[in-house]
């Protein structure tokens, strides 16, 4: 066990470090790790759980990684999932909305008008198809979802968007000491230089939001 390990042993449930294991392999892209991962994952998590991880991993690292996953899963549980529901751009949209406010909490107006300026499709495409399509599904909480997410931006190393998912998985429910798990369970994954840049935007997140709630009482 590393040392980051360690640090975030007995944070979150055995099945939740899995599967945060399992998406920080995707983004890693080395094929050995992801076999483990899934491995590890396949012995305490449920199947349903492990695909919703490997799906939504579509968002941040596209098509090609996502299907990669799925097939080095499929190695290991031939079975495939039930069929997909209806497609309801309508339901979508609205159930995304409500998502990305929850994770962005009151910077949600400001986020959809900085999207919008950059293209209005991206702001649409986010909204129904990022939270609405894929975030809102049912199959994993939104908390671990968050998670799950922190541990590919930690490999992937991008602060800006690592950042806000950071504050979303707070927003979410998550507790920062699993936060803090997340990031040091990734952190196995990346890059010594990826692991400190994700360590330095965590704390600077975890002291803003303490000096939010010392404000608050």
């Amino acid at each position: 066990m590393t040392g980051a390990d360690t640090a975030a042993a007995g944070a979150l449930a055995p099945a939740e470090e899995a599967l945060v294991r399992v998406s920080a392999a995707l983004a890693a892209r080395d094929e050995g790790a992801l076999d483990r991962a899934l491995a590890e994952a396949r012995a305490v998590a449920g199947s349903e759980q492990i695909e919703e991880v490997l799906l939504q991993s579509y968002l941040f690292l596209g098509y090609p990684v996502a299907l990669n996953g799925f097939a080095r899963w499929r190695l290991l549980e031939a079975a495939t999932a039930t069929e997909a529901p209806p497609v309801d751009p309508d339901a979508w949209r609205e159930r995304g909305g409500e998502v990305c406010r929850t994770v962005y909490g009151g910077q949600y107006p400001a986020l959809r008008e900085n999207v919008r300026a950059l293209h209005p499709e991206l702001e649409t495409w986010m909204v129904t198809e990022g939270y609405g399509k894929v975030l809102g599904r049912p199959g994993l909480p939104l908390r671990l979802r968050e998670l799950c997410i922190v541990a590919l931006l930690v490999v992937l190393a991008t602060p800006r968007q690592l950042y806000s998912h950071l504050r979303g998985a707070l927003n979410a429910g998550a507790g920062a000491e699993e936060v803090a798990a997340a990031v040091a369970l990734a952190g196995s994954f990346a890059s010594a230089d990826a692991r400190r840049a994700a360590r330095d935007v965590w704390r600077e997140v975890s002291e803003r939001a303490e000096r939010a709630r010392a404000a608050k009482n």
